[in-house]
């Protein structure tokens, strides 16, 4: 099963340490995506990897703190649930808007 690892990458301040934090933990294998935020210097890495290995290779770019290790498809659920709630408040104003226009 996928998971999903959020590192802090401590030197991330630019785009060149930006760029050589990606490429180091694009050269593990079973990494399917990298998104990195250099604002907040987070690099976060989905894939079928050990996170200890992925800190271990972006160690060589700079420190490295892991944030959080946990399943991939779980951020998923919860924007899905997020989606559902946001269609169905529409749906209700949808539904309330008639009613209102009949009373004027």
């Amino acid at each position: 099963m996928a998971q999903k690892v959020v590192l802090r990458v401590l030197t991330m301040t630019d785009e060149k340490t930006k760029q050589k934090s990606i490429e180091a933990a694009a050269d593990i294998l079973g990494v399917d995506s990298i998104a990195a935020d250099l604002k907040d210097q987070k690099l976060t890495v989905v894939g079928e990897m050990d996170a200890v290995a992925v800190a271990k290779k972006l160690k060589k770019v700079g420190k490295v703190e892991i944030l959080s290790v946990g399943p991939a498809k779980e951020e998923k659920k919860e924007e899905k649930k997020e989606e559902k709630k946001e269609e169905k408040q529409e749906e209700k104003k949808e539904d309330k808007k008639p009613v209102e226009e009949e009373k004027k």
